[in-house]
């Protein structure tokens, strides 16, 4: 599992549901994970989690770095560029499913759920 080192804070996130922009609440110094987490998924740069995705996170304890998050994009808009849909992305010791048209990670796993598993309903798999 990688760290998250603290990140800068952020003017603004964008609503993946209306591309609105909004302030993000602010509490205390000290930051929680799931704050952290808020913090690094609206740095994602138009990649979204979804609801589903963000539950799996904190109850997986899988904290992405900001470096794993660029490397999640770049493998994303590859795959846009190839004409995927629906793509299992493989970063590092982490599995992600994303839906490439709209930009959305519908879950993620750790290397000790990947065992075992089917993945189905992809059309590409990426590897970053």
């Amino acid at each position: 599992m990688t760290a998250i080192s603290k990140l800068p804070p952020i003017s603004h996130i964008e609503s993946p549901t209306t591309g609105e922009k909004v302030q993000p609440s602010r509490k205390s110094e000290g930051s929680s994970f799931s704050q952290v987490l808020e913090n690094a998924v609206g740095q994602s740069e138009g990649l979204a989690f979804s609801s589903h995705a963000r539950a799996r996170l904190l109850e997986r304890q899988i904290q992405l770095t900001p470096g794993q998050i660029d490397r999640l994009n770049r493998g994303v808009g590859q795959a846009a560029q190839k004409g995927a849909k629906d793509s299992l992305v493989l970063l590092d010791n982490l599995a992600l499913l994303v839906n490439i048209r709209n930009r959305v990670v519908v879950t993620a796993m750790d290397d000790a759920r990947t065992r075992e598993n089917v993945f189905t309903q992809i059309d590409s798999t990426v590897i970053v």
